[in-house]
């Protein structure tokens, strides 16, 4: 594989259907993904990395023609901490999703149109019930390790929870158990903002276009809790804003104002208004923290635990809880707090520290690993 432009690309699998929380059937389901490496005749080198709210399965390397690498490529390649000439790397795009997996965007097979809001309501245990059948699919019978970040997290728990059996260690970062009432009012506010714009119309805007006013003014709603205060001084220094101050206008005055446009503006040209609706709604409705969770002793799985000082949208206490319940469930935890000033975005940013403790977890792991290479 050539590091510098390592081409990768997207696949679809397709199954007739899936039976959700709610007991409804979702019919003709797409999952999308992308893996990366070699599955080794053992099978036993498979990891699965689970994205976050807006995230998507291209998680490293390039696709034809862009720019930009996946969102995680400093983590996942030949010699990263996910070594793909060691792993075998596996990420989807969830369900409800919009890059490619079936979502409020799809085509409904009982009216040849969108869903809209016809789409069913969805859970993150629906989602990992997808990504489990992709992973059946695969032909993958024990994974090796499951990671993911923030929402990612809260599909690595769900994971431990539903499939024990289907996984060696998981790797839950910067997540939670539970939405608390101010991480539901963040996620309310930016659902408000799409529904207030004109052009959502009633989630009936597919031939008419994104409302884009409200899921952009969402997205800078969002990029403020992703950040710390520190990250923030240091990337937008007051100082350098003194010309632009001066001249007082409803313009973007200030560096930061500029950055929170920008992200807005180029979000709502990737991102579907109503996934946005319903996977925030999903995370609001996550609850592991209740006395189901890994309710069989017999469950063996190593965790790893990570979260960041500087995380004030998910926060090192919430981390904590996790790595108590587990213990108190009995399970293998190791944890670590990882001094950033990236705030919540430290999951993707902070590669070396984060790395490094990744890539010792998973050496370290009983029996290892078999190389990938045939």
């Amino acid at each position: 594989m050539n590091s510098e432009k390592w081409i990768t690309e997207t696949k679809y699998f397709t199954f007739d259907k899936l039976i959700l929380d709610n007991k409804e059937e979702l019919k003709e389901v797409t999952i999308a993904y992308e893996t990366y490496g070699r599955l080794n005749a053992q099978q036993s080198n498979a990891i699965l990395i689970t994205h976050a709210f807006t995230g998507d399965a291209h998680c490293a390397g390039y696709h034809e023609g862009d720019e930009k690498p996946g969102w995680w490529d400093n983590m996942v390649g030949p010699g990263k901490t996910f070594d793909t000439e060691k792993y075998f790397i596996v990420c989807s795009n969830i369900l409800g999703g919009c890059q490619g997996s079936t979502g409020p965007s799809s085509i409904n097979p009982k009216t040849g149109k969108e869903y809209g809001l016809d789409f069913p309501a969805i859970s993150i245990s629906d989602m990992v019930r997808a990504q489990k059948k992709l992973i059946d699919f695969l032909g993958i019978e024990k994974l090796f390790s499951i990671v993911g970040g923030s929402m990612g997290g809260m599909q690595v728990l769900q994971w431990a929870n539903d499939y024990p059996d289907k996984m060696l260690s998981a790797i839950p970062i910067a997540t939670t158990m539970r939405h608390t009432p101010q991480q539901i009012a963040f996620n309310e506010v930016g659902r408000q903002s799409v529904m207030a714009d004109i052009a959502w119309n009633g989630g009936h805007y597919y031939s008419t276009g994104n409302p884009e006013r409200g899921l952009s003014v969402a997205r800078m709603l969002g990029h403020i809790t992703y950040m710390s205060d520190i990250s923030m001084k240091e990337k937008f220094p007051i100082e350098k804003d003194k010309e632009r101050k001066a001249k007082f206008n409803f313009n973007a005055d200030f560096e930061v104002e500029e950055y929170l446009r920008h992200r807005g503006s180029t979000f709502v040209k990737r991102f579907d208004a109503n996934s946005y609706l319903y996977i925030s709604k999903a995370m609001d409705h996550f609850d592991v923290n209740n006395d189901d969770f890994l309710k069989d002793k017999n469950i063996n799985i190593k965790f790893l635990v990570l979260s960041f000082k500087s995380d004030w949208l998910y926060p090192a206490e919430q981390s904590e809880d996790i790595v108590k319940s587990l213990k108190l469930r009995g399970q293998k935890v190791t944890y670590c707090n990882i001094d950033s000033t990236y705030g919540h975005d430290a999951f993707l940013l902070e590669k070396e520290d984060e790395g490094k403790i990744i890539t010792s977890f998973l050496n370290n792991l009983e029996g290892g690993v078999i190389s990938g290479k045939k």
